[in-house]
């Protein structure tokens, strides 16, 4: 008979982890999170700041976590130990707190692995621990936070009216970085400018560099791996001349003096490996070279882990095993002896990393990608090689680089060009970020050059660019906004609430996400600055290391910011959204042969996959008209009306709400079901049957949605039943 359970969050893992504990075990799951702060007490915090003290109620967040509690209570007490292995990071040890809770298990064993190998799993089940106070602290820290920010900050856009949904921590920051880039692009003023050149009989161009007695223009170059870029393609040109007279003259010079090489070098450089992946780069490499979105590399990553074949998704930590770099120098010796280092490579980590976390590696360097080809998906196989490359790439030998520097002089002018030939691949034959071969002819210093052609090209100056969402995560990581886990779900949730558009792989703000970015900036300035946010961020380091008591945080942070800030935000004059567009954000939709009913223009159709025909047609030129597919009688209508001519009378007066006996809680007369449809689907709510009252601003927020768990308020909680 079992004598202990472990519990893990994800039902991937449990087969795999039975298997290699043995018949003494039970493995259960716990399906991710089992609870959440309720939506109790005032703004429906579901958690009380009285002093420097927090008071949390937590209850169990859907159904089937419910059940789910009650099965694992069921399963301990079959047994005579309880071991909590949810996942190595802050979130895990948060989850790892709540099954003690919601199970009433009074020590429970806390084990911790990286990767589901029989070795790893053995080993962390044979030192087990206890569950770390300060990570579970700054974990629920993060919870109340975010809580605090999106139920008391949100109303603040929802008066905007312009279908504006949520506020948040991250979410928000973010939102402006992406809106700022927008505006640096719509303020920015294009400038004309002239790229000068020879071509010289020996074989190769040289750009203008500048004057004689001019200040040294030459930019070093310096190698940066980015992540974000998969091959590049850089264009040489000249200092940059700025009108075409002046480039007119330099090619005159260039053809009336001699040429001949003054400056004249040649080196060999070496490039470093990269780093092994960290979650940001690896949603960043995965984005550019596999073209995936942040939340699809998580999921294959989970899926990868959940097989025993690389170690754990989320970390910000470089640092690999012994062991591990072991295996990699034995393969290199037995597959690229040339590439094997004079001594293991190590990488640093950023000062915020868990250093006791691993990069994502492969956990078996030796396993046959020829077996692996035919057990995985296709996704799940070129995300394993690309992680299994960039990890042996790490530890190989740098790549060597001939780089050559040619200076010409042409009278008063001097000309440049470079050259570079790779001369050893080292870490480069696995990981490929070099840029191309530019091969100049053998020079020498004081050679006489023969003048072929001189000419000059006209460009014009960029703006900059908009982010992918690779380029953005990169960004995000740079300024300290949110961690490893949040990355992905932040951008989900951005494009989720219709505040940014992803349009051939680049990340553009809707007319929404402007206003409300717009708004914020005014309401709640301080929340959006990448440095306030990253002060968070390190807060929550500290409470997770020890150094601050998170209840005294939540706090202080409430009391000395942020209510006073919310305070100052509602005398904010909020201006309903009068549907203008910004030149940059004007959406162009493709337009439908049905005619607005009521103006008589063409609807636009509207994508959604909420509905079964992909769009649904709206009037976007003022008119509040919307209409649906209706399969049964073959034609659009109106969601409103019940009858088969609602698409020609689309505003027609809707039939009086069925009153229940549920009071209002303002004024205490009974509500109403109110039917409405919202992205295509049909909804109800309940509000106050008495229409005089509802135009009253006190009954505002006193509606109540259908959801899982029953009627539910934003401003009042759950309906209790009378």
């Amino acid at each position: 008979m079992p004598k202990r359970l472990l519990i893990v969050e994800s039902p991937g893992k449990v087969k795999k982890l039975s298997k290699i504990l043995g018949s003494d075990w039970i493995v259960r799951a716990s399906c991710g999170h089992i609870r959440e702060l309720s939506n109790e007490g005032e703004d429906s915090l579901g958690f009380v700041m009285d002093g420097d003290r927090v008071q949390c109620r937590y209850i169990p967040r859907s159904q089937q976590a419910k059940e789910t509690i009650s099965k694992l209570k069921a399963a301990a007490n079959q047994v005579q130990e309880v071991v909590l292995a949810t996942d190595p990071d802050r979130e895990g040890e948060t989850i790892a707190w709540h099954l003690k809770e919601a199970l009433g298990l009074k020590e429970p064993k806390r084990v911790v692995y990286t990767e589901i190998t029989e070795a790893a799993v053995r080993a962390a089940v044979a030192r087990p621990r206890k569950l770390d106070a300060n990570l579970v602290g700054a974990g629920l820290c993060r919870d109340c936070l975010d809580k605090l920010v999106g139920y008391k900050g949100s109303p603040l856009v929802w008066a905007l009216n312009n279908g504006a949904k949520s506020v948040g921590r991250v979410q928000s920051a973010t939102l402006h970085l992406i809106c700022q880039r927008e505006r640096e692009i719509l303020a920015f003023v294009p400038q004309d400018y002239w790229s000068v050149w020879v071509d010289y009989a020996e074989g190769f161009r040289a750009f203008y560099k500048g004057m004689v007695n001019s200040p040294e223009t030459t930019q070093p170059e310096t190698e940066v791996n980015d992540d974000t870029v998969f091959k590049k393609s850089e264009t040489a040109e000249s200092t940059r001349v700025l009108s075409e007279a002046e480039a007119e003259r330099l090619v005159t010079e260039a053809r009336n003096h001699p040429h001949k090489i003054v400056q004249y070098e040649g080196k060999i450089a070496s490039r470093q490996p990269p780093p092994p992946f960290i979650t940001s780069t690896l949603q960043q490499a995965a984005g550019s070279r596999l073209k995936f979105a942040p939340e699809k590399t998580m999921q294959v990553a989970q899926k990868l882990y959940e097989a025993g074949l690389i170690t754990y998704m989320r970390t910000d930590s470089v640092m690999l095993s012994p062991e591990f770099c072991t295996s990699v120098r034995k393969w290199l010796e037995q597959n690229d002896p040339p590439n094997v280092p004079q001594s293991t490579a190590r990488h640093r980590s950023n000062k915020t990393a868990q250093e006791a976390h691993e990069a994502i590696r492969p956990t078996d360097v030796f396993r046959p990608s020829a077996e692996l080809r035919i057990e995985l998906l296709p996704d799940e196989f070129n995300l394993y090689v690309m992680i299994w490359k960039r990890a042996v790439a790490s530890q190989c030998r740098a790549a060597q680089l001939r780089k050559t520097l040619v200076v010409t002089q042409s009278g008063e002018i001097l000309w440049q060009a470079r050259g570079q030939v790779v001369e050893f691949l080292g870490y480069a034959k696995y990981w490929s970020n070099l840029s191309k071969d530019t091969l100049l002819p053998n020079l020498q210093q004081g050679q006489i050059l023969t003048l072929e052609n001189a000419g000059h090209e006209k460009k014009q100056t960029q703006p900059p660019p908009r982010y992918s969402e690779p380029k953005l995560i990169q960004l995000m990581e740079r300024k300290g906004i949110g961690r490893p886990s949040t990355y992905s779900p932040t951008i989900a949730t951005l494009k989720k609430r219709g505040y940014v558009e992803l349009t051939k792989a680049i990340l553009q703000p809707t007319t929404l996400g402007l206003e409300v970015d717009d708004f914020l900036q005014k309401a709640l300035p301080d929340l959006l600055k990448t440095e306030f946010t990253a002060k968070m961020e390190d807060a929550l380091d500290s409470i997770a290391s020890g150094k601050e008591p998170w209840q005294k945080y939540l706090t202080n942070w409430n009391q000395d910011y942020f209510a006073p800030a919310l305070v100052k935000a509602k005398t904010v004059p909020v201006a309903a959204s009068n549907g203008k567009k910004t030149a940059a954000v004007q959406r162009e939709y493709e337009k439908s042969r049905t005619r607005c009913p009521e103006c008589n223009n063409h609807l636009a159709k509207i994508k959604s996959s909420k509905v079964k025909k992909k769009y649904f047609l709206k009037c976007v030129s003022g008119c509040d008209v919307v209409l649906f597919w209706s399969d049964y009688e073959k034609k659009w209508r109106s969601p409103n009306s019940p009858n088969s001519q609602a698409e020609k009378t689309p505003t027609a007066q809707k039939p009086p709400g069925k009153v229940t006996n549920y009071p209002c809680p303002i004024c205490k007369k009974p509500l109403e079901e109110y039917a409405y449809t919202k992205d295509g689907q049909n909804k109800t709510m309940l509000r106050c049957s008495d229409s005089k009252s509802r135009q009253d601003s006190k009954h505002k927020e006193a509606v109540y949605f259908n959801t899982a768990k029953g009627w539910w308020s934003p401003k009042f909680g759950e309906m209790k039943d009378s």
